[in-house]
């Protein structure tokens, strides 16, 4: 009995190991000024920004954009730090009309908006896996607690290997899937990753521009000219809002 008491504490004392996932070193900057008491560790052609946020340690990756680049990122981030959770953070297109430039989407589901694997799966499925990743239901609970001047939503993000520019494009994706608030190009394989090797996981993304849109171009590039310090502010009050045990 003695000993089952000590290992619950010391469990109780070890404080979680973040993995976050960017694509861009845009992003991976952003995210790396949260932080404090930073460090630098190489692996192979990869790199961590590692440092603390409240009491857990957080390890930061530049993947590279798309699917192949997220997903070759994060098998190598759980094989070489076992992390509590990865999440993937970083920058989107807003494709629904109640979500706004600036304004957040929280995953709670994602699929892929480029995939079909014939008959007998559904758009979106990589036949013998789900139709939809689920994320974290634990993550998805801590973003219901925000409270930020930042408006949040909660919803499904669609992934593919396109940078969406054209209308049409985006009428396409929200013919399959109604319910896409966001789309990106990293998400839906850092989910599939994480699904296979049973690591928590949730896409926390700020949209950068809206698809489809008139000056679409001119409103990513003003994001990161004005208005990418205050976005990745609410990242941070995620990122403090995690506890330090799932």
């Amino acid at each position: 009995m003695k000993e089952n008491v000590y290992l619950c504490v010391r469990k109780q004392s070890v404080k979680m190991k973040i993995g976050i996932i960017a694509a861009m070193s845009s992003e991976r900057e952003q995210l790396s000024r949260l932080l404090s008491n930073l460090r630098t560790e190489c692996d192979g052609q990869l790199e961590y920004t590692v440092g603390r946020l409240g009491e857990n340690i957080m390890y930061i990756m530049e993947c590279g954009i798309g699917k192949v680049n997220a997903a070759v990122g994060a098998v190598r981030m759980i094989s070489r730090l076992q992390p509590d959770v990865i999440i993937s953070s970083g920058v989107a297109g807003g494709i629904d009309a109640q979500v706004g430039v600036m304004e957040v989407v929280a995953s709670t589901q994602v699929v892929y908006h480029d995939v079909w694997c014939g008959m007998g799966n559904e758009y979106g499925q990589v036949q013998g896996m789900p139709a939809l990743f689920r994320c974290d239901e634990r993550l998805c609970a801590v973003v219901q607690q925000l409270n930020t001047e930042t408006k949040i939503h909660a919803g499904l993000i669609c992934s593919g290997d396109k940078f969406i520019t054209d209308r049409s494009e985006l009428n396409e994706i929200k013919g399959k899937f109604a319910d896409g608030l966001a789309v990106d190009m990293e998400s839906g394989a850092i989910a599939q990753v994480c699904h296979i090797y049973g690591v928590p996981f949730i896409s926390f993304r700020i949209i950068s521009d809206t698809p489809g849109a008139e000056a679409h171009w001119q409103q990513y590039e003003n994001f990161w000219q004005t208005m990418a310090d205050r976005s990745f502010g609410v990242v941070r009050t995620f990122l403090e809002s995690l506890p330090t045990t799932l």
